[in-house]
């Protein structure tokens, strides 16, 4: 168990949602936000109760069955018991496996499994960590592309306006919406519950203050989406309830309004633009005999003609700026709303303003609309990858279910490698992915599953192997991102819980048995990297003429702040102000309204320019309701389900489900009550909560609680504790992009009368007297 007995000065850490200080004060980790930080995140409270709690994973585990029979396929994963073994004997048995399965399948057997979230530090960065060992030690791995986050928006974004984090990041800035917009159409919305959160920290959160300093000087926000709490109530003046997953049809409702009035930016369109006259065909339904009118996408979208005319008709003339959160993305044809919300924006000549166009994303994530550092902050190198296969990265349960079989991604047609071993380190994909009963059978078709963890995850108690590794504050490390510009000196705040070790210890191990030691750690231990790391940034303040203190002063002080670089738009703004000079990166050189290359694809979920692509999973006598499976705001992802402020929003330890006063009624179901959500896929247990904040037909559950099976011996048991990706579908987005889906599906809710079932999630699973190892191999 983790003890604090002494009380300790303040001392600063960084984390993915704010940089803070930590101080033991009578037994007790205090956390306090950067006094610096304007509207600090709460999830910061999840950190003094996890330190320790019964979660947490005191020393090395392996499952009963894969120890006494050896690796290969095993239904019994997540339903097995551990063993308890000592560090030097675990770490033999693992080196031992991750060479069988070099000599007898190659390194394309392996998938090194990582969501690199796991912490702010540029050294103990989970992902990078192992990936470099697994590239040491066996000369590469499986790798996954992209992310569940933006899957479908980072491979159609370089198709129509280029590099997806110079769209993203340097396309639109706020200082230039609170001096500039007149109109933010956002659809998905800016919930600041989404921006308080960075890759690599952040240290000021500044949206929800920029987004009030716009609306008081005359901004108009325009939230459009099925949930009200997706902008600030203090901007939220026009909440525009649209049916989810039906944003790209009213896009098309407003630019056909804006063509019809003539109100379009032709010269725009002429100058800047590739594949106007064919999307305006379809638009205008020439190619199809469907004119794309209000009166058309009213059915569709649930409002009617009259309001999006009138929203269309406040546009021309305006510095108008359009948003699409992720939520969009994550969903059947994904790739729509993206393209289409960049298209209207071209339609009204506002690509590359101050202030105007389009912006991806704005408000999903604290990295974006900010400037960016002036110097380099390093992070750890990952060696080469010799393995050429990969996978899009919420394609895992196809990838295992399905060797050698072919798919479609990105205008090529790929095959699912054969893997035999998953290394999984930084992530927990009982969170990010959907269909868990699918993943379960998933999982059982591996030789071995090995797991770094702070806690038992469902993924920790699936796993053949697991490793207990520190959280961010029992170590040091450097934390800083590319867009935020102060460094922080992440020092230690606690011992390590039991025996966890770092990954950077746990690799160093390893591959000290696999003979790669040398190229693994170049001869450094933590501090030397840590210095080493440090440098690129010294070196970048020396070059610039300014203070570049060295390593210890930085590390006594705690924090340095760094220069940034102006906003200037990025290729955006560039290629607006000299489209012949300066052409954007993609097939054309221009912004791509209808795209060749993607038409030549041939993809009927895809087309060669966007276009309303009416969804699979639709509602239905069966499932009449629209599950909305968003971002949780009491922590980031599944991290810390079980610290203090997670657990204080919970209601009878359940998650909650926010559903309209009308649909409860319907169902017999008052504030408070437990809900059983079902579907063909599976089921689970939450709280309900009633509020006209969440619009009729639809319902509301975050992801991120701990999948609690109530038996964990059934194939498709309940989830007692909330998970919606028990019920969420496992396809991808299109053939384009095979992006992840989970952000929509359908159920249907009733009232649970029974007695309750106890929270299991964060109970340690049974642990047994071990028994002699078999190393045979798995065939």
């Amino acid at each position: 168990m983790t003890e604090q007995v002494k009380d300790t000065p303040a001392k600063p850490h960084n984390s993915h949602w704010g940089v803070f200080s930590g101080q033991w004060i009578g037994g007790k980790l205090v956390i306090k936000p950067h006094p610096n930080d304007p509207d600090p995140n709460p999830i910061l409270q999840n950190f003094p109760e996890a330190l320790s709690h019964k979660a947490r994973i005191a020393k090395p585990m392996v499952r009963r069955g894969w120890l006494e029979n050896g690796p290969g396929k095993d239904a019994r994963r997540g339903r097995d018991e551990f063993v308890e073994m000592e560090w030097d004997e675990v770490q033999d048995l693992l080196a031992a496996e991750l060479k069988r399965v070099q000599d007898k399948h190659g390194a394309k057997a392996v998938f090194g499994g990582s969501y690199g979230w796991s912490s702010a530090g540029r050294f103990h960065h989970a992902q990078s960590q192992l990936h470099r060992f697994l590239n040491a030690a066996l000369g590469g791995y499986v790798r996954s592309i992209n992310s569940y986050s933006a899957g479908a928006s980072m491979v159609i974004l370089p198709h129509i306006l280029g590099n997806y984090d110079d769209v993203s990041r340097r396309n639109v800035a706020w200082a230039d919406i609170v001096d500039y917009t007149d109109v933010i159409l956002a659809f998905g919305g800016m919930n600041t519950k989404n921006s308080r959160v960075a890759a690599g920290g952040i240290s000021r959160h500044t949206e929800h203050g920029d987004m009030i300093a716009a609306s008081r000087r005359g901004c108009e926000l325009v939230l459009i989406g099925p949930l009200k709490t997706d902008l600030p109530d203090e901007v939220n003046n026009e909440w525009v309830q649209i049916r989810p997953g039906t944003d790209t049809a009213m896009m098309l409702a407003l630019a056909h309004t804006i063509v019809m009035d003539d109100a379009h930016d032709r010269a725009f369109l002429a100058s800047h633009c590739h594949g106007w006259e064919t999307f305006e065909d379809y638009l205008m339904g020439r190619s199809d005999s469907q004119p794309k009118n209000a009166d058309w996408a009213s059915d569709i979208t649930g409002l009617s003609a009259e309001t999006m005319r009138a929203i269309a008709r406040r546009l021309p003339g305006k510095r108008v700026l359009v948003t699409v959160a992720h939520s969009l993305q994550r969903a059947e044809h994904g790739e729509q709303p993206v393209w289409m919300a960049s298209v209207l924006a071209a339609l009204l000549g506002q690509h590359g303003l101050p202030g105007g166009g389009y912006s991806y994303a704005l408000g999903s994530i604290a990295n974006y609309g900010r400037r960016h550092n002036a110097v380099p902050i390093a992070a750890l190198n990952q060696l080469k990858n010799n393995v050429s296969d990969y996978i899009p990265v919420a394609r895992i349960s196809d990838m295992l279910l399905n060797p050698g079989q072919p798919f479609d991604y990105n205008g090529e047609r790929l095959t699912y490698p054969d893997i035999r071993l998953v290394y999984w380190a930084g992530g927990n994909p009982f969170h990010h992915h959907q269909d868990l009963a699918r993943l379960r059978r998933a999982f059982a078709e591996v030789d071995t599953l090995v797991v770094h963890e702070i806690g038992w995850t469902a993924t920790a108690k699936h796993a053949d192997i697991v490793l207990p590794c520190t959280m961010t504050l029992e170590r040091e490390d450097i934390g800083g991102a590319p867009t935020d510009p102060l460094l922080v000196a992440m020092h230690r705040l606690a011992v390590p819980f039991g025996e966890a070790r770092d990954d950077y210890t746990i690799f160093s191990g390893l591959a000290e048995r696999m003979g790669c030691a040398e190229a693994f750690t170049e001869g450094r231990s933590t501090e030397q990297w840590l210095r080493f790391l440090y440098q690129s940034t010294q070196d970048g303040l020396a070059g610039l003429g300014l203070e570049a203190p060295d390593f210890d002063t930085f590390w006594e002080r705690g924090e340095m702040m760094l220069p940034q670089l102006p906003h200037d738009g990025g290729t955006v703004r560039a290629f607006r102000d000299d489209p012949a000079g300066k052409p954007l990166p993609t097939h054309s050189g221009k912004i791509e309204i209808a795209s060749d290359r993607i038409a030549g694809f041939g993809y009927a979920d895809c087309p060669g320019h966007p276009a309303w692509l009416p969804p699979v999973d639709v509602v239905t006598p069966a499932t009449p309701l629209q599950l909305v499976a968003n971002q949780p705001a009491s922590r980031l992802h599944s991290q810390f389900d079980f610290g203090g402020h997670s657990l204080a929003e919970k209601r009878r330890g359940r998650e909650v489900a926010r559903m309209h006063p009308l649909d409860a009624a319907a169902r017999g179901l008052a504030d408070g009550d437990i809900a059983r959500l079902f579907n063909s896929r599976g089921a689970c247990l939450a709280a309900i909560a009633v509020t006209e904040d969440v619009m009729q037909g639809v319902i509301q559950l975050p992801t991120g609680a701990w999948y609690d099976p109530q038996d964990a011996h059934e194939d498709n048991p309940l989830c007692v504790h909330g998970n919606p990706n028990v019920l969420t579908r496992d396809v991808g987005t299109s053939s384009l992009a095979q992006g992840c889906c989970g952000q929509l599906t359908t159920v249907e809710v009733e009232k649970f009368t029974g007695n309750l079932p106890p929270i299991q999630a964060f109970d340690p699973p049974v642990a047994v007297k071990r028994t002699p190892p078999r190393l045979e191999a798995a065939e």
